[in-house]
């Protein structure tokens, strides 16, 4: 299946910003954010077809994840 990934902020340094990949049936965003060797505790905001979800959320195929950084601001 494929599912478009969009990393923001700091999550790009050293990757993409937007990325389709190929992945298998079943695959959680936990997989995901694993596969992109990307910490979990950079990862505070979950997004799939713009709805939020949690890192165990199954994806489908034509999907979008969007994933960012803790948000600071004042």
């Amino acid at each position: 299946m494929q599912v478009t990934v969009k990393l923001f902020a700091t999550l790009r340094q050293g990757r993409f910003d937007i990325e389709t990949l190929d992945l298998p049936p079943e695959t959680k965003i936990i997989d995901v954010v694993q596969r992109l060797g990307i910490p979990e505790r950079e990862v505070t905001l979950i997004f799939v077809n713009g709805l939020h979800r949690e890192f165990l959320s199954e994806l489908h195929d034509g999907d979008t994840l969007a994933m960012f950084p803790p948000v600071g601001g004042g």
